[in-house]
């Protein structure tokens, strides 16, 4: 059977539109938490963004439906001086194979895509939906969103320039977000 190709001859992304994508996970039945800049957005943080990160689940079903949803956004590996990006086996066998602390920058007709399986702070998926909170998106796109806390935990130790940078910010979203939650909260 011939591999499944991401991308075939996708044109380059035609403008960031997060809830496209996101949609097409749902549709798709993808298991998955968002990550990063757009789950910090949504919890309040007034910082931009131009792509989303996702943490999926690595079950052999969640890779199936992900290489689905992938194709159908017309999925391309990012890499500087391609502008359409570069085709890739787009297949549960590919993601399978990646190691753990893999992570791939992707292009697609709806823009910017990383999927981190493990990003860094963290145990991946189990962990990150441990507290993951579910946001209701735009056209009642429902999905799971790593809480403040973990998005902090996470870029505190990737330790990039970027995260250093916002990570002052983040923490002062997370006590204000701390300080106005109801005492009783929880019990």
């Amino acid at each position: 059977m011939a591999a499944a190709r991401c991308g075939g001859n996708a044109v380059a992304s035609e403008g960031f539109d997060p809830v496209r994508m996101l949609t097409a996970l749902q549709e798709a039945g993808v298991r998955f938490v968002l990550v990063g800049g757009m789950a910090a957005i949504l919890h309040g943080d007034v910082s931009v963004t131009i792509d989303i990160d996702i943490v999926p689940e690595r079950e052999p079903e969640n890779l199936d439906r992900l290489a689905i949803a992938l194709r159908a956004l017309g999925a391309r590996i990012r890499a500087s001086g391609e502008p359409e990006g570069l085709p890739f086996d787009c297949s549960s066998a590919f993601f399978r194979n990646l190691a753990p602390d893999s992570i791939l920058n992707l292009t697609t007709k709806a823009g910017d895509l990383d999927l981190a399986f493990r990003p860094s702070g963290t145990e991946g998926y189990s962990d990150l939906r441990r507290d993951a909170v579910e946001i209701e998106a735009e056209d009642g796109v429902r999905i799971l969103v790593a809480s403040l806390a973990d998005v902090i935990r996470s870029k505190e130790a990737a330790g990039r320039e970027k995260d250093r940078v916002a990570l002052p910010r983040l923490r002062r979203l997370l006590d204000r977000t701390r300080r106005e939650e109801p005492e009783d909260a929880g019990r």
